[in-house]
C-alpha cells in the first residue's frame, strides 16, 4: 500500500492529491494526519507481504486437475505457513 492509497482510505473527502497535498472535490486542501496515514500502511504491509511468498494459485488448480489430494494439501499448508509468517 503506498502513501496515496493510506490518504484516500483514511480521508474520504479527499478526491485529489498532488505530492503530499490533499484537496477536496471543490478544490480546497484538506490537512489529514500523517500519523494516522502511517498507521493505515503499517496495519496493511501484511499485504504485500503475503502476497509476495503465496504459492503460485496454478499449484492448486493443477493439483485439484489431476485429483492429487497431497498437491492440494501442500498448497495450502504452504499458504497456511505464510499467514503466520504475516500475521493479520
Amino acid at each position: 500500500m503506498n502513501k496515496h492509497e493510506a490518504i484516500y482510505k483514511t480521508n474520504p473527502t479527499v478526491v485529489t492529491i498532488r505530492g503530499d497535498d490533499a484537496f477536496d472535490a471543490e478544490g480546497n486542501a484538506v490537512v489529514y494526519d500523517e500519523a494516522v496515514v502511517q498507521a493505515y500502511m503499517d496495519s496493511k504491509a501484511y499485504i504485500a507481504k503475503r502476497q509476495a511468498e503465496y504459492p503460485p494459485m496454478t499449484d492448486y488448480l493443477d493439483g485439484i486437475a489431476k485429483g492429487d489430494q497431497a498437491q492440494i494439501a501442500k498448497y495450502i499448508a504452504d499458504c497456511q505457513a505464510v499467514k503466520a509468517k504475516y500475521p493479520k
